[in-house]
């Protein structure tokens, strides 16, 4: 399979895939395609992995495309972002925020990641239940606004307001910590909690969350 992703401000990735290459994405994610691309419909994993799909935020069904012949197949961004691509491999395995998986090839599985300290889950921005990408083959998530990446030493920190972490290693970890200072969680406008992430391993942050912009848009929302 070979890709090429076009566009700045809402990308699109496109796919030349050859006779008998495979794409799995979720419900709604194609944009175009050529007629040699046939697809069907499946849990992929059976009802427990579909199941755990939907906890982290994506569909119990996905979308399998098998190129009949040689074929395109094309996967654009649903909001203003990015759209990076990761190769999965065991010992290089993704953790993403919830419905960042956008395709990838038939090799990759998707399933479930918990944070390991429940405060995460209570007050990060992220979730408790993250993504998590396994298995063998090339991977394209999306994300919101420009992307940021740091890559962290062991036991390098750092801390990201609630919402901004799109992707890291599996390696790293992250946890919720309160903002110090009843006057600075108060009165500073930067909330109550960050979410601090622990090297080693690669962490890829983005400039606008979706969360941050529904903030922006509510005042002027009128029922």
């Amino acid at each position: 399979m070979e890709y090429e992703i076009k566009g700045e401000t809402l990308p699109v990735v496109i796919c030349n895939l050859k006779s008998g290459e495979k794409m799995i994405t979720e419900k709604g994610s194609m944009s175009w395609m050529s007629p040699s691309m046939k697809m069907e419909t499946s849990t992929n994993g059976g009802i427990g992995k579909a199941f755990g799909r939907m906890f982290s935020g994506e569909s119990i069904f996905q979308n399998i495309y098998t190129a009949q012949g040689d074929g395109m197949i094309a996967f654009a961004s649903s909001f203003p972002g990015s759209i990076k691509a990761f190769v999965i491999s065991p010992g290089n395995e993704m953790i993403f925020q919830k419905s960042a998986f956008l395709a990838s090839e038939a090799g990759v599985e998707l399933s479930i990641h918990f944070n390991k300290k429940f405060s995460s889950g209570l007050f990060g921005g992220e979730g408790f239940i993250l993504q998590r990408l396994s298995g063998n083959g090339i991977a394209f998530a999306e994300f919101d606004g420009h992307v940021v990446e740091y890559n962290l030493k062991q036991g390098q920190q750092i801390i990201v307001d609630t919402g901004h972490l799109a992707a890291m290693s599996a390696t790293c970890s992250m946890e919720i910590v309160g903002v110090p200072g009843v006057k600075n969680a108060l009165f500073g406008g930067e909330g109550l909690f960050n979410t601090v992430v622990t090297g080693p391993g690669h962490v890829w942050l983005q400039t606008m969350p979706i969360s941050n912009v529904a903030g922006i848009l509510r005042p002027y929302i009128t029922v």
